[in-house]
């Protein structure tokens, strides 16, 4: 079980009030997944599982809507990610669920559930023109740089920051516009969190690429701010210099393809790849930032 019990029941709660067999009744619905015959009843007066269902969702309708997820028999909570990511599917089946907008909603509202553990609803093939979906498994999305920018930054307007640091992971994959719009705001946060804690003055329209300039500016590193006759220091000029390059490939992305700015109809955006080298490239600088000015803050004293 790679999709953890955490995932499963964000899954089930999400689909409270769904109508998830769609245009079907559930013993038919079910029974493209299960043999009910075979599965055995839990009701004394009948043979099996097809039994129950009429007797408690048709005859008498005493068994709540979601009753399916906790029965042991379906094996949707506990049992093999296949099970799930089947059942998942057959939601989302044209022959379920004929609208394709419906279905294209449902199954972005279910991958964003699924990819926390590394999975996805993907699009297998056409049925009369529609797409049939069957569960992938496409690994879990990661960018290192934020794991260090969480430890590093947690006392660096703590709260907020790590609201960008997990805007940032949860929208790497579904929203990269997002994403990069947000690490553009990391860096951002941490510059200006650096220059009010050390007194410098800045204007609230200030750009991103002034405002790292600004920063290396107080924390000494700007190419001018090292002595010629510092060991290495062509090279250390020249990776310093890099960094406003950096943000300002940031800024660039931000205003092409981020989020808060209008696009022509029909635009594309960027993909999962170059949001998370947006969020490498911004949680790689905040954290360079930040350590910088935590080491002079501890040099001062």
């Amino acid at each position: 079980m790679k999709i953890s019990e955490l995932t499963r029941r964000d899954i089930f709660d999400s689909l409270r009030g769904v109508d998830i067999y769609g245009r079907l009744e559930e013993t038919e619905f079910l029974s493209r997944l299960y043999d009910l015959e075979k599965l055995p009843s839990s009701d004394s007066r009948f043979k099996d599982a097809a039994g129950d269902i009429w007797q408690h969702r048709v005859n008498n309708y005493d068994w709540q809507d979601g009753w399916v997820f906790d029965d042991w028999r379906f094996n949707l909570r506990d049992g093999d990610d296949e099970i799930l990511l089947r059942f998942l599917a057959e939601i989302v089946h044209p022959v379920v669920r004929p609208n394709i907008l419906e279905s294209t909603q449902l199954v972005q509202q279910l991958n964003q559930h699924l990819e926390n553990d590394g999975f996805q609803l993907v699009e297998a093939t056409r049925l009369s023109g529609k797409p049939v979906y069957v569960g992938k498994y496409i690994g879990v999305h990661t960018v290192p740089g934020l794991n260090a920018a969480r430890e590093l930054l947690s006392g660096t307007d703590a709260s907020y920051v790590a609201q960008q640091i997990t805007r940032i992971e949860a929208a790497v994959t579904h929203d990269p516009s997002l994403a990069i719009g947000t690490a553009k705001e990391l860096v951002e946060t941490c510059c200006k969190t650096i220059l009010t804690e050390r007194q410098v003055a800045f204007t609230k329209s200030v750009e991103i690429p002034e405002l790292v300039k600004l920063t290396a500016k107080s924390l000494e590193l700007t190419p001018d701010d090292i002595p010629d006759k510092a060991k290495a220091a062509e090279t250390i000029k020249r990776l310093l210099s890099n960094l406003g390059s950096i943000t300002q490939g940031l800024a660039e992305l931000r205003n092409q393809y981020g989020t808060g700015h209008g696009k022509p109809a029909g635009a594309k955006g960027l993909t999962a790849r170059h949001a998370k080298l947006a969020a490498g490239a911004a949680s790689t600088l905040a954290v360079f930032l930040v350590e910088t000015h935590n080491e002079r803050n501890t040099q001062r004293r």
